[in-house]
């Protein structure tokens, strides 16, 4: 009897296997999912440090208006890394946390992408100098899938210029002595 059950064990076994190896052909297939999420990274790069200061240049003729000719800075490159779906777009603004002082408008100009990296890098109005605000302004925009490179020298040089609002005759008399951080912030996001 036991041996009559063992060989009964036996058969269901080799049956099972049997029933197994019969759906084994010469070809198998599966599903491999590719997942390119969406990207938009951002950074500013220099060669010197991100932190710098603009100011008046110093008069050496008395009754002359001061001057803010020199307050310019250009050592600044935004880079960045854009991956889009479909016919979506990325865009950078910048806005200021808090407003330059009174009599003042500080500016920025950004320059054409430096040629690094590759893709649809965006647009850009070479030439149009932004006024900062805390208002978020667009300053490059139709940016669809592609990077600029990285470092200074890569992607999109800034020139930052400080000045009066209007011209000295106007806001002369806004100035005061001051001494006035303020953050510029720069973001990258979906038009």
């Amino acid at each position: 009897m036991k041996l009559q059950k063992l060989f009964f064990a036996a058969v269901i076994v080799l049956s099972a296997n049997a029933a197994f190896a019969q759906n084994d052909t010469d070809t198998d297939s599966h599903n491999v999912t590719i997942n390119i999420p969406q990207i938009a990274l951002l950074d500013l790069e220099t060669l010197s440090s991100l932190d710098f200061t603009l100011g008046a240049d110093t008069s050496s003729e008395a009754g002359l208006a001061v001057s803010f000719a020199g307050a310019v800075n250009s050592d600044t490159w935004i880079n960045y890394t854009s991956l889009v779906s479909g016919t979506s777009t990325n865009k950078v603004m910048v806005s200021l946390d808090t407003n330059v002082p009174t009599g003042l408008k500080l500016t920025v100009a950004v320059g054409a992408d430096a040629g690094n990296g590759a893709g649809a890098k965006g647009v850009v109005a070479v030439g149009n100098k932004y006024t900062l605000t805390t208002a978020s302004t667009d300053i490059i925009t139709t940016i669809g899938s592609g990077y600029t490179g990285d470092g200074s020298g890569s992607g999109h040089n800034l020139t930052y210029q400080l000045g009066y609002a209007a011209d000295a005759t106007t806001n002369f008399a806004d100035l005061v002595i001051t001494d006035t951080p303020l953050l510029i912030t720069y973001t990258i996001l979906t038009e």
